[in-house]
């Protein structure tokens, strides 16, 4: 329950703020969401299967952010950026269609 509330208020805070988002940093927050995204829908795959772990969970979370900018970074710094930013998605994006996917099964028991 904290969570929701947690998520809820953060929400809330970044719309009435309108953060902006400093232009050496906006090539990584799309890379950053989808692999926050990532994390975020095993981990309720975890829950629908009861083995979630809280420090799984934030360790994945961290380390998916984590190594998706390095990885973009590297991409840029090695003039590649465009095509390693593109890998990131394909890979997480596959991920999230995965966990989607299980937690579909589940749910209605297909």
């Amino acid at each position: 329950m904290i969570a929701i509330i947690g998520l809820l208020l953060g929400v809330a805070v970044g719309v009435f703020l309108e953060p902006t988002v400093p232009p050496a940093l906006q090539p990584y927050l799309p890379i950053a969401i989808v692999a926050a995204l990532d994390a975020l829908f095993g981990g309720f795959r975890a829950v629908i299967e009861g083995i979630f772990d809280d420090r799984v969970f934030v360790v994945s979370l961290v380390f998916n952010v984590v190594i998706a900018a390095f990885v973009v970074f590297l991409g840029d710094q090695l003039g590649v950026g465009a095509q390693l930013s593109t890998g990131v998605v394909v890979v997480l994006g596959i991920r999230i269609f995965s966990n989607a996917a299980a937690i579909r099964r589940h749910l209605l028991g297909s």
